[in-house]
């Protein structure tokens, strides 16, 4: 009687007993998540430059703030800004190179979790073969004799490694932490475009008022020339007024065709992070005046040092990586057991194509193997060796991160209650500089100076509205830092544990991405 399925119903009860062991076995197969070491680096209560700025004029206010609603870059009130930030987003290569690797990462870890589960393949297979008989002569044959056959088969095999000791759980839970650092880093990697285009940005506008500076005092130098040059024709003044005027004249063309090129080059790097052919067309329109500098926002909250740990994506990628060189740890020592292995397979075999659905020409094999490594040259000890000094050296780098991160906002707060005082200051100096000037001119114009003064005044008045100018850009671009140094959108940022335990990287080390697992399929 012939079975209407491909394989035999006694196949499908052998596979069936192995399905069997292999449930039985797979409660072996978890593992405990892996826990990070807490780390060894001091963690101040509050800043320190808050601290050292409460009694100044210039405070950071330490207490929680909604904030813009938006992104952190909306806090500074300026639509172009915005526009071009999400541009920078949308089509900069090396954040879609990063967001690749994303991809790569997650693929690897699905390579990984493949190996926690059963492997089926089915095969199908077709032969035909001739062979020739010699030194067996039969009366009346003429030539040798020959025999040709065929053979059908086809089978359904399956394969599995009970993860007896949580080796390759351990495996999986190593890429998908490295898969978790990688989403990290793009996130990071998100927040440090965002900055540079934002910074790139304020450095265009300044160039841009650099620029226009640049142009007026260009007209003024050519005014107080030609003004000099009729002063000398009528014989009130000497050449060597005359010729220092020129100079400076043409000192101040030279200035502005620095200030031109700075310019450019600027627009062209910007280009290049909005993912545009780098023309130089970016910022202001060529017949429109130059855009303002805008004005610093307001205070922002700074929050808990220990808060920086759940706000920066560098600080949470380095943590991921903490955690994936402890489960390769356990994944190398895990290697010195024994592994068994199941393997189980059944079809059908046959010299005719239409016996394959008949279950009289079934066949079918179990196999299991128990395989203990006893000598493979110190192998498999240096492996555990390299893994826990890969770990040692991802807790030093994470612990340098951390300082470096606490660094970065401790110098930037601290920088904004200094960049605030130089920009009160040079705006005195460059009020007074300029009425130096004006004054210098009437009294050589009444003929009760000397050009000399003049050309001081001029000078002087020249470079502390261009330092002016510098000083605003220097106090945004660090504001910007100062973001980023805080990981970006703080105010807007998942909510923190109020728990200071929670700092730990040791209470935050089973963070296996759920999304991040394979799904059902091959």
């Amino acid at each position: 009687m012939k079975d209407t399925g491909l394989i035999h119903p006694l196949c499908w009860s052998q596979l069936a007993g192995a399905a069997i062991l292999v449930v039985l076995t797979s409660g072996c197969a978890s593992s405990p998540p892996a826990v990070g070491p807490t780390l060894d680096t001091p963690v101040p209560e509050a800043w320190t430059a808050e601290a050292s700025d409460a009694d100044r004029s210039t405070t950071i206010e330490n207490s929680p703030s909604e904030g813009p609603a938006g992104p952190w870059w909306v806090g500074f009130g300026v639509p172009d800004l915005e526009a071009i930030i999400e541009e920078a987003l949308e089509h900069n290569h090396d954040l879609r190179a990063a967001s690749a690797t994303v991809d790569a990462a997650v693929a690897q870890a699905r390579i990984a979790g493949a190996t926690l589960k059963p492997q089926v393949s089915a095969g199908l297979d077709a032969s035909r073969r001739q062979q020739i008989f010699v030194g067996l002569p039969i009366p009346g044959q003429v030539g040798p004799l020959k025999s040709q056959s065929s053979s059908y088969g086809a089978s359904l095999n399956v394969s599995w490694e009970p993860d007896l000791w949580g080796r390759l759980r351990a495996g999986q839970g190593a890429t998908l932490s490295d898969a978790g650092a990688a989403r990290a880093d793009y996130d990071a990697a998100r927040l440090s475009l965002a900055g540079q285009v934002a910074k790139a940005w304020f450095t265009v506008v300044e160039s841009e008022r650099q620029v226009q500076l640049a142009s007026e005092t260009l007209d003024s130098r050519r005014l107080t020339t030609d003004r000099i040059a009729a002063r000398y024709r009528r014989g009130v003044t000497s050449p060597l007024d005359l010729r220092l005027a020129r100079s400076n004249r043409a000192q101040a063309e030279a200035a502005l065709e620095l200030r031109k090129r700075q310019l450019d080059a600027t627009r062209r790097q910007l280009e290049i992070l909005l993912g545009r052919y780098p023309s130089g067309r970016v910022g202001s329109d060529p017949e429109s005046p130059p855009l303002e500098l805008p004005t610093v926002p307001a205070a922002i909250p700074a929050g808990l040092p220990a808060e920086l740990l759940t706000r920066r994506p560098d600080l949470q990628a380095s943590e991921r990586r903490l955690e994936a060189a402890g489960l390769r740890i356990k994944e190398a020592r895990r290697s010195l057991y024994p592994r068994l292995t199941l393997t189980g397979s059944g079809g059908t075999t046959s010299d005719s194509l239409s016996d394959l659905v008949d279950g009289d020409f079934s066949v079918w094999s179990i196999a299991s193997g128990l395989l203990q490594p006893i000598f493979q040259g110190g192998r498999l000890r240096a492996a555990v060796e390299f893994a826990e000094a890969s770990r040692e050296r991802a807790l030093a780098q994470t612990a340098q991160n951390v300082l470096r991160a606490f660094a970065e906002v401790e110098s930037a707060l601290s920088a904004e209650r200094f960049l605030a005082a130089e920009e009160n200051a040079q705006k005195s100096a460059t009020k007074e500089a300029k009425a130096a000037a004006r004054l210098a001119e009437d009294r050589y114009l009444a003929g009760v100076g000397d050009y000399l003064t003049i050309l001081e005044s001029q000078r002087l008045a020249f470079s502390n509205e261009s330092r002016l100018l510098a000083v605003q850009a220097l106090r945004l671009t660090n504001r910007v830092d100062l973001h980023l140094a805080l990981g970006g959108d703080f105010g807007t940022a998942t909510e923190v544990a109020t728990d200071p335990s929670k700092s730990d990287l040791s209470d935050r080390s089973d963070r296996s991405d759920r999304s991040l697992e394979a799904p059902e399929g091959r």
